[in-house]
């Protein structure tokens, strides 16, 4: 039996790494760099599926932010009901958790290429529907048409999974911090768009808030065709070819990581859950005090800001402070920026700024962190369907928050509503606390 330096044979006739050697084995394709079991981002297939996905990103971001902004101030034009105000989000979260299955599902079966260009083109026929019916005015096709645009929203977040492909266990958090970073151009400049943008619409005939669909219909357009084009090797179906090359047979198993898929999906789920409720109410509650659009979608902008930007630095911590701290502190700052909601006067925007950069935190600390969790926990063998799945749960209930957002504020105020949702944010810490305590060791080909 031929031997490397550096390993131990275990009973079981495997190669196992001696503790603190360092393993490494040429990958056999010509050119690559070493391989320890799993590719490393130095490496140039990394490298080149990192920068196509921060491109994809970088414009699906604008696409993104134009629900946001707009989405209930649209429903509120439209129907003439506050109560109303909320259900976009409820609709195109709603068609979100749908596309989550999709595109799940057919990265598992096909590959994170044809599944993401696919999730986005759908996003962009969504986007012109919305548009269309915003000329006809018609509330029920509006409806229809932010179900189909919620595909789009699926795909940007699903993005995060292909950055981890073939990342290391160790690297994982930060890996998926790049893609999310690269949304946060996007997410930025779409919502300071919305005035231009509404003018454009405005020239063209049509309802200014319809404006920033134009955009994000354009911007999951373009998503689409990058990914389509350039996301050469499919950084899934590489992950599998890699996982079943002898080497990895040899690699032994990976280190013991703590969380499992339970309480992973627990802190996203939550955290979708109070940021939706708080932020789809925000520029309703912003126009209802005085303020105008641009004020709204400055303060908006700034929240998308916060969901993003900080991914680097999450990223790191996750890696290196672990999983389960990080999460926990998504769930205080979430608290704090439902009670800094609550209690800020209503013509201030500059605190409800404040308040609303915080959620964005909370919401980047929990999704970076969650999302390592799940992709420790499951294999290759079912890693896409789960994570689509997981997204299904995280859709869902921003489609619950989304809807009942509105009715809250409509029954009791804004200030209730983001209260209530700091409170919420505290569920996840009994998940974490058992989650905790049950250590899992990842599966060698995870």
């Amino acid at each position: 039996m031929c031997s490397a330096p550096g390993l131990r044979h275990g009973e079981n006739g495997r190669s196992h790494p001696l503790p603190g050697a360092s393993v490494e084995f040429p990958i056999p394709d010509p050119g690559r760099a070493l391989y320890t079991g799993y590719v490393t981002a130095s490496t140039p297939e990394q490298r080149r599926i990192l920068v196509v996905l921060v491109a994809a990103q970088v414009l699906s971001g604008a696409g993104l932010a134009a629900g946001i902004t707009v989405g209930a101030l649209l429903a509120q034009e439209l129907s003439g009901s506050t109560g109303l105000a909320g259900v976009p989000t409820a609709l195109f979260t709603i068609g979100s958790a749908a596309a989550a299955v999709g595109v799940g599902r057919l990265s598992q079966a096909r590959g994170r290429r044809p599944g993401l260009t696919l999730g986005y083109v759908v996003g962009a026929v969504g986007a012109m529907g919305v548009v269309v019916t915003a000329v006809t005015a018609n509330v029920v096709l509006l409806f229809v048409a932010l179900l189909v645009y919620g595909a789009g929203t699926s795909t940007n977040l699903q993005a995060r999974y292909a950055g981890a492909d073939l990342a290391p266990p160790g690297g994982r958090a930060r890996a998926v911090s790049i893609v999310l970073v690269a949304t946060t151009l996007g997410g930025v400049v779409g919502p300071n768009l919305t005035a231009a943008t509404g003018s454009l619409a405005e020239a063209l005939g049509i309802r200014p808030l319809a404006g920033p669909f134009l955009l994000a219909a354009a911007a999951y357009a373009l998503a689409a065709l990058v990914l389509g084009v350039f996301l050469r090797p499919d950084p899934l179906q590489r992950a599998r070819e890699l996982d079943e090359s002898p080497v990895v047979a040899n690699a032994g198993p990976a280190r013991p990581v703590d969380g499992s898929v339970l309480p992973g999906a627990a802190v996203m789920i939550v955290t979708q859950l109070v940021m939706v409720a708080i932020m789809t109410m925000t520029p309703v509650h912003i126009l209802e005090h005085g303020h105008g659009v641009g004020a709204a979608g400055a303060v908006i902008a700034l929240h998308v800001a916060a969901m993003f930007l900080p991914s680097p630095v999450t990223g790191w911590l996750v890696d290196r402070v672990g999983r389960v701290p990080v999460a926990a502190a998504s769930g205080g700052t979430l608290l704090a920026a439902g009670v800094l909601g609550a209690v800020a006067p209503d013509d201030s925007t500059a605190l409800l700024a404040v308040a609303l950069v915080l959620l964005g935190l909370g919401w980047n600390l929990g999704l970076v962190s969650g999302t390592a969790m799940i992709t420790d926990a499951v294999p290759l063998a079912r890693r896409a369907r789960t994570q689509g799945t997981v997204d299904v749960g995280i859709a869902l209930s921003g489609a619950g928050a989304g809807l009942a957002s509105g009715l809250v504020v409509a029954g009791s105020g804004y200030a209730e509503l983001s209260l209530g949702g700091g409170i919420v944010a505290l569920v996840m810490l009994p998940f974490l606390a058992a989650g905790r305590r049950r250590r899992i060791p990842s599966d060698r080909h995870a």
